[in-house]
């Protein structure tokens, strides 16, 4: 097929949009992950005139599993979060503090992310100078062992079996479902409840050191345990209030909501305890 010099222009132009349209969408591809890196790993260790922080994200895909265990070791935190979907991606945010930036890279490099049988990282190195957090995708029924020393949990969009503990870190627990146990040592509990009713065998979570949070729409009907020994109490729901006559008194609550159902309770020992009213179960 012979082509005019015309036509040979037209189709040289056409391939070149073509190509740098798709170099476009890459490059905003490689933008949005990057976007998506960058708040996920954000570096906590300090970069003063003695010593130099590095970061960086490593993700692994790994096949379902009936159980996920992971542990965040001295400094990491973890979430993780169900979506629809038939693999489990792991992302892993490697922070190190070193002398130099030289040196703080080279400590990372020698960080290795293991995920079988326990998603950790391993070093031979002080871990006061390097820590790793996790911010993992599963699917909604994989059922899951968290344990971290100094770091958060979260887990949103589970309906499984969940085992935590965390010793200096927070917890956040929403949209979520199932048997659900733990404990923090030294950290708040923000738990959020949607729907009508717990899915599942209950929840059981609890705090010595930290205030507690509950959300939930008035409709909700669970049996509601909750309280703390040294803290205020504050209710917006009225049928979840407690008079306290005398500070110096523990507060607990234990009651049939809404017609009962699942029991959920989350508890403090030292901290206030809030519960706050859902115009919608979301």
């Amino acid at each position: 097929m012979n082509l005019s010099a015309n036509q040979l222009f037209r189709l040289a132009f056409l391939l070149t949009t073509l190509c740098l349209s798709g170099s476009a969408v890459f490059a905003q591809d490689n933008a949005d992950k990057q976007a998506r890196y960058n708040d996920f790993c954000q570096n906590n260790y300090s970069s003063g005139r003695n010593n130099a922080a590095f970061n960086e994200v490593r993700e692994t895909t790994l096949r379902p599993a009936d159980l996920l265990n992971v542990d965040g070791k001295r400094n990491g935190g973890i979430r993780v979060i169900g979506s629809d979907r038939a693999d489990i991606l792991v992302r892993a945010c490697v922070q190190t503090r070193a002398d130099s930036n030289q040196a703080a890279r080279a400590l990372a490099q020698n960080i290795r992310i293991e995920t079988s049988p326990v998603v950790q990282a391993v070093n031979a190195g002080d871990e006061s100078n390097w820590g790793v957090s996790y911010e993992i995708l599963v699917p909604r029924q994989t059922n899951l062992n968290l344990t971290t020393l100094n770091g958060g949990i979260g887990i949103t969009g589970i309906n499984s079996t969940v085992q935590f503990t965390a010793t200096n870190g927070g917890v956040h627990l929403s949209n979520v479902a199932g048997d659900i146990k733990g404990k923090t040592s030294n950290g708040g509990l923000h738990v959020e409840l949607s729907g009508n009713n717990w899915q599942g065998a209950g929840l059981n979570v609890e705090t010595t050191n930290g205030g507690v949070h509950l959300s939930l729409p008035k409709t909700y009907a669970a049996h509601i345990e909750t309280g703390t020994v040294n803290g205020g109490y504050r209710s917006e729901i009225n049928g979840l209030s407690v008079e306290r006559k005398d500070w110096s008194h523990a507060v607990r609550l234990s009651t049939d909501f809404n017609g009962g159902g699942a029991p959920v309770r989350v508890i403090t020992t030292n901290g206030g305890v809030h519960i706050e009213a859902l115009e919608t179960s979301r």
